[in-house]
């Protein structure tokens, strides 16, 4: 080999270089799967599958590298070009998969494979290479190439969360890790053995590289505009505001009804939430049944939106309602954009409400006051991260939350589309030591939807003694809520534990059939 440096830097330069790609090619398996979990739900399937794939494809990737290892140095540049372009364009591309196509799992299972292999190629090139600049033992050579690889890795998996997402976004996040890839690993490799290579292979690979550079730069540019089209494509109705926070994507859609009234609809990572043209069943149901009783202090767990927080504060005897909500940007949103805002009646200026932004199930672990009412309004479980807010556990540490005579509600979702899955909610409260009485309306937006009033002792859902006047629910409408028809009835459940979160799979079998 023609050296051009000294054989220490040429080894550090190298090693730097395989620290970055580790990095980069770890941003891709973690970009793949936070957006299948944003997506389609269900992050441990989606983590399972990439994950799984990916390992297969290095495996084959390495062994398909080896009859390229007598020209490492080019066979590792262009392996690096088509890395960096496939990586940085996978989260756009595979967006648009899912919004016209309607191709999402194949698509994803055929990048994470592309992907794998052509990050398990890199590594015997980059021993070769390695091993080019001083000969040393295959075993020396291993430990400092894989030191460099696992580092990297870790550079990557805590870029991604903590940099990647928040400054930049899913897709265009990508976009600036594929550019990173394309110069760490063509130009620094490039630039170390430029004595290897001829002119005419030198100037050829230094324009694929920067026709990547041009290609990426050019779609970051239009990064913005395709996210907004692939997006309004998921949704029937105009979207009026969309933020993606580090927890969740948020999307609120309006449009006039037929008869003249407005329909704001809020979207979290895609699930439905509310209608505002009938929200007020769904709240009212929620909220009133468990303030029958002392409601002094009430604590609302989820609700950022506001909603059920309006319909607490409508009574004058409520003196202090804390809302645990783990999303602030949610809560900014709900404060601050106007139709959300005037919807739910500026409840968060309401001097009497304290707001905190935890993980709901860290703060109940950490010892909190007693209340008179707990309203639980999560999202739907339909994945690990929320199924852990439906187990008995969690239900163990809401119980001390309740003070003696208090009650406590549940979103418990449909006993009609999700039987089993509602039943196991009300399984689980059972199992946590509380008494339970679910109960069901119509929600027209959602179908026919249950909650779980629950206490220490038998709780009887009714209206609270000086309840303020409502627009849907009342005695006559609560007594009918406790009946459920005989195809309604599940009994062939389990609880739902950290452990063993059955609810996850009851969600996507039930909700899968529609």
């Amino acid at each position: 080999m023609r050296r051009v440096l000294p054989a220490r830097a040429a080894r550090v330069m190298v090693l730097a270089a395989v620290f970055i790609c580790a990095a980069c090619g770890l941003v891709y398996e973690l970009a793949l799967v936070a957006l299948g979990s944003y997506l389609v739900g269900n992050s441990v399937t989606q983590a399972s599958v990439v994950l799984s794939v990916m390992v297969c494809a290095m495996g084959v990737g390495s062994l398909a590298a080896k009859p390229l290892q007598s020209r490492a140095l080019v066979a590792f540049a262009v392996i690096e070009a088509v890395l960096a372009l496939l990586g940085g364009l996978s989260v756009l591309l595979l967006y648009a998969a899912f919004a016209w196509l309607d191709l999402y799992v194949p698509a994803l299972v055929f990048a994470a494979f592309v992907l794998g292999a052509l990050i398990g190629a890199e590594i015997p090139l980059l021993m070769t290479l390695l091993q080019r600049i001083r000969r040393q033992e295959a075993g020396s050579a291993v430990a400092d190439l894989f030191a460099a690889d696992y580092v990297g890795a870790l550079l990557g998996g805590l870029a991604f969360p903590f940099l990647l997402l928040p400054v930049f976004g899913q897709i265009k996040g990508a976009l600036v890790v594929g550019t990173v890839n394309a110069v760490a690993g063509i130009a620094v490799v490039l630039w170390v053995f430029r004595a290897d290579v001829g002119r005419m292979t030198r100037a050829v690979l230094w324009s694929v590289m920067a026709g990547v550079l041009a290609v990426l730069a050019g779609v970051y540019a239009l990064a913005d505009g395709f996210e907004a089209t692939a997006r309004q494509a998921l949704y029937k109705d105009p979207i009026a505001f969309s933020a993606r926070t580090s927890y969740q994507e948020i999307v609120l859609t309006q449009k006039v009804t037929l008869s003249g009234r407005q329909d704001m609809r809020l979207y979290l990572n895609g699930d439905l939430q509310f209608s505002s043209v009938d929200e007020y069943r769904y709240h009212e149901s929620l909220v009133h049944p468990a303030l029958a009783g002392e409601r002094g202090r009430v604590l609302i767990l989820g609700g950022g939106d506001g909603l059920a927080l309006r319909e607490v504060l409508r009574y004058p005897d409520v003196r202090e309602v804390t809302l645990v909500e783990l999303d602030p940007a949610m809560v900014t949103i709900a404060r601050t954009y106007p139709p959300l805002a005037e919807l739910n009646g500026r409840a968060f200026e309401d001097p009497r409400v304290r707001v905190v932004n935890r993980d709901a199930f860290v703060w109940a672990r950490e010892g909190q006051p007693s209340y008179d009412a707990v309203i639980v309004d999560f999202p739907d479980p339909d994945a690990v991260a929320t199924a852990k807010l439906y187990s008995v556990e969690f239900y163990g540490l809401a119980r001390r939350l309740i003070a003696p005579g208090g009650r406590m509600v549940v979103q418990a979702g449909s006993p009609f589309f999700a039987p089993r899955s509602f039943w196991c909610i009300e399984k689980s409260i059972r199992e946590a030591g509380l008494r339970t009485a679910p109960y069901h309306v119509d929600v027209p937006s959602f179908g026919d939807w249950g909650f779980v009033l629950a206490s220490a002792a038998d709780p009887v859902p009714a209206m609270p003694s000086g309840a303020p006047k409502t627009r849907f629910l009342d005695e006559r409408v609560l007594g009918a809520s406790t009946v459920f028809a005989r195809d309604l009835r599940r009994t062939d459940v389990e609880a739902n534990t950290l452990v063993d979160p059955v609810i996850v799979g009851y969600e996507d079998a039930e909700w899968g059939e529609f």
